[in-house]
């Protein structure tokens, strides 16, 4: 798979709903289809205002000239060794995508305000890349087990495995293979963005759980919150 396509699995999600990047949810996606990347792909990529300066930092510390690489989106959004060259930010972080949600995005300080806790915990808990385990695809739809966020008054964790339902297509277009029982994918807001490899699986847990800790850090909850485990 090439880096732009891999890119789309990704972001498209949030780009649908309106969250972030271009105004073209449609173009994004047929982009995501062919798997090319041209000029107008860049321009498009370019206009995730959260991702684009994430992927040019990995790519510069790599010696990678193509944010788009794909070893380099892989990166941002799962995890792997390019993050560890990139080294920490100002903010103790890496450039992955889960310490934009937990660290810069303002949604973690909105937890200890009462009339805003549920609506923040459900926002930061769509917008991390989460992963789940695969109990049926019914075609547009797959059912997984994955672990919802839970906030204690003053942590954020991860509670016991719940089943939802995500999408795997859309206006007819599937950007990846049909799914079976008990394989891993990772999850945005409600779509099912790609099946993840045992490798894969192990680096995000591990990347989304060194951001819990330093979010709990920020927040004054416990430090040294321990990763979750795979069910």
């Amino acid at each position: 798979m090439t880096g732009p396509a891999l890119f789309v699995r990704y972001a498209f999600a949030p780009n649908r709903l309106g969250y972030c990047g271009p105004a073209d949810a449609d173009a994004l996606l047929e982009y995501g289809a062919l798997g090319r990347a041209d000029n107008g792909f860049r321009a498009l990529a370019q206009q995730f205002e959260g991702a684009w300066p994430q992927l040019r930092r990995i790519a510069a510390a790599s010696g990678t000239a193509d944010p788009l690489d794909r070893e380099v989106v892989e990166a941002y959004w799962i995890g792997n060794r390019l993050l560890d060259r990139a080294g920490d930010s100002e903010g103790g972080g890496l450039p992955h995508h889960s310490f934009l949600v937990f660290c810069c995005y303002p949604w973690a300080a909105l937890l200890g305000e009462e009339r805003s806790t549920t609506q923040a915990l459900n926002v930061l808990d769509q917008c991390r890349i989460r992963w789940g385990r695969v109990l049926a695809d019914t075609g547009e739809q797959v059912v997984v087990e994955s672990q919802p966020l839970v906030w204690d008054g003053t942590q954020l964790a991860l509670g016991i495995p719940r089943q939802e339902t995500a999408i795997r297509g859309f206006d007819g277009v599937h950007l990846i293979e049909r799914l079976h029982q008990g394989d891993w994918v990772a999850l945005h807001w409600e779509w099912v963005c790609d099946i993840l490899t045992p490798a894969q699986l192990v680096a995000l847990r591990h990347y989304s759980a060194y951001h819990l800790r330093l979010v709990n850090q920020r927040l004054g909850g416990r430090a040294g919150m321990s990763g979750p485990r795979i069910q």
